[in-house]
């Protein structure tokens, strides 16, 4: 109330926007920039933050939503001049690393695992079982790379080699967006692109985030013990459980349970 009333100063306040799962895996299951929108754009808006906060729990997935969701944020910070501070969970990996770089801070907790900054394709070859069981693979195309990567059809090396191209330039792309959000506080003498993860101290070591520390105590710390805190994340309507979502969710679920696990979580 003290907010909208004249001559009385209101507390501060800090929106809380909750990023957890993997990235792009579905629009029901998973982060993804559609889902996201009309939950940052609250954030950011409803009744003008002192800042928002990221809480970023993700090993990653699609560099595209990755891409859209990061520059989502960093439209409605400079549109609204919001700051934004990340703080990491378990994991903020690949992608999940790329929303926490588009903060203008970084934080995480001693044991977060972060970085993973690289580009990964992977799949199954499903030829040789199809031949032992006497399956014939009839595959008719206009344009020779049309079947590109078939899994029911033979690795080609033409295949592979077009891949890598795809792969190295989503891997460019990554690498100019982490040199575009934090700068000079990269260090120079390390290979910070190789895909390698390391804990938050030797994160912060090598610039990749501010230091250590968890959200609460530190937007204390910064705004004071009376700082109000309005939490905003994903809900998953209670009808989205049952029938065909259900199922989708639940292999949604065990791609994010192996996405996880690629970190030792």
């Amino acid at each position: 109330m003290k907010r909208w009333l004249p001559f009385v100063k209101s507390d501060p306040t800090v929106a809380v926007v909750r990023l957890a799962g993997a990235i792009g895996l579905s629009e029901r299951a998973g982060l993804s920039d559609k889902a996201l929108a009309p939950i940052l754009e609250r954030a950011f808006r409803r009744g003008k933050p002192d800042a928002v906060a990221l809480e970023i729990n993700s090993p990653g997935g699609s560099p595209v939503q990755s891409s859209l969701i990061g520059s989502r944020i960093r439209r409605l910070r400079d549109e609204l001049d919001v700051p934004v501070v990340a703080f990491v969970e378990d994991v903020a990996a690949s992608g999940g690393y790329w929303l926490a770089a588009s903060a203008d801070e970084i934080y995480a907790d001693e044991s977060s695992v972060l970085g993973s900054i690289g580009v990964i394709s992977s799949g199954f070859g499903a030829h040789v079982f199809l031949a032992r069981q006497g399956v014939e693979r009839r595959v008719y195309t206009a344009g020779k790379s049309k079947s590109m990567l078939d899994p029911f059809r033979p690795e080609n090396e033409e295949d592979v080699a077009r891949l890598k191209v795809l792969l190295d330039d989503i891997h460019q792309n990554f690498i100019a967006h982490v040199k575009a959000r934090r700068g000079g506080k990269l260090d120079d003498e390390k290979d910070l692109f190789t895909g390698e993860i390391w804990l938050a101290a030797k994160a912060q070591d090598l610039g990749l985030i501010d230091g250590v520390g968890h959200l609460v105590p530190m937007m204390k710390r910064r705004f004071g013990d009376n700082v109000k805190f309005r939490r905003y994340g994903l809900r998953r309507p209670f009808w989205q459980r049952f029938g065909a979502q259900m199922i989708e969710s639940t292999v949604a679920g065990i791609e994010e349970r192996a996405a996880f696990a690629r970190f030792g979580l």
